[in-house]
């Protein structure tokens, strides 16, 4: 492993951004964690010192970013690896949310990681080497579940402009990662780091189920081992081609699959009527 590398991870001071800074810490590796509370940081990490520094950065905040990059420029001399992890679910129907729920959450899981990566990718650019990795989520890949089309926008969204951003990067041989990672055991779905409707409405029987499924059941009981995932992490940036889309998880693969199989079906059944509105037809 080089060590030497440099890694910036957003959303660090809880769930895989912080195991994924502890880990890499204890393994040698030099890491910039950003969190809006940096405090935070420093009471689960530690203290500033030759292999990490703790940012305070909110990531829709573009100054608040920019500081963040030139931090770790000066302390560290480089960036090597950029990871967006900073995110939060928005639970809610369509009609349910407001318009300010839907801002906030695309502000934090769109245009805060699009912050971050107009303001690395200078540096990624010069330097001619890197990996930009961006967290989105199974859910960035099959929407269809009630009450979290919100969120899954904001994935789609992810998803989109990573795969444009993997070319235009690909000439400076900087790599880029999508990652769809499926449920990990962290307190993503825990109080503080999920948002709720703030005017449900009752007659969404399928999206409140959905919800008490995430918050009660699912929430503890996560398939996936958040440290495996950073072994996994640290594999993919010393790949030579490292995939553009990466599926992480058995159930992140179960649900891909079942998505993959019903728009292949659908395509054939409708072949004849889909391809019929070319003009030679």
């Amino acid at each position: 492993m080089d060590t030497k590398k440099v890694w910036f991870i957003t959303g660090a001071s809880k769930g895989l951004g912080l195991t994924l800074a502890a880990k890499l810490l204890a393994k040698g590796f030099k890491v910039a964690a950003t969190s809006r509370n940096k405090q935070a940081l420093i009471n689960e990490i530690g203290g500033e010192n030759e292999n990490f520094i703790p940012i305070e950065m909110d990531v829709p905040e573009n100054k608040d970013v920019e500081k963040a990059i030139e931090t770790t420029i000066r302390h560290f001399g480089r960036i090597d690896i950029v990871v967006n992890n900073a995110g939060y679910s928005q639970i809610g129907t369509i009609e349910e949310l407001s318009e300010e729920e839907v801002k906030n959450n695309f502000n934090v899981n769109v245009f805060g990681s699009l912050n971050v990566i107009r303001n690395a990718a200078q540096h990624l650019r010069k330097q001619k080497s890197g990996h930009i990795f961006n967290i989105a989520s199974i859910g960035g890949f099959i929407g269809n579940f009630a009450g979290f089309g919100i969120y899954c926008s904001t994935k789609f969204a992810v998803a989109g402009f990573t795969e444009a951003l993997a070319e235009e990067m690909k000439s400076f041989n900087v790599n880029t990662t999508l990652v769809y990672p499926g449920y990990f055991r962290t307190n993503f779905l825990s109080k503080g780091s999920v948002q709720t409707p703030s005017n449900p409405i009752a007659e969404y029987k399928a999206a409140r189920e959905m919800e008490q499924a995430h918050l009660n059941d699912i929430n503890g009981n996560q398939p996936n081992d958040p440290e495996k995932a950073v072994d996994v992490f640290i594999t993919l940036s010393e790949q030579k081609n490292p995939p553009v889309h990466f599926f992480m998880g058995e159930d992140a693969y179960h649900y891909a699959n079942l998505k993959i199989e019903t728009i292949q079906k659908t395509m054939e059944e409708h072949k004849i009527l889909g391809t019929s509105t070319g003009f030679n037809r």
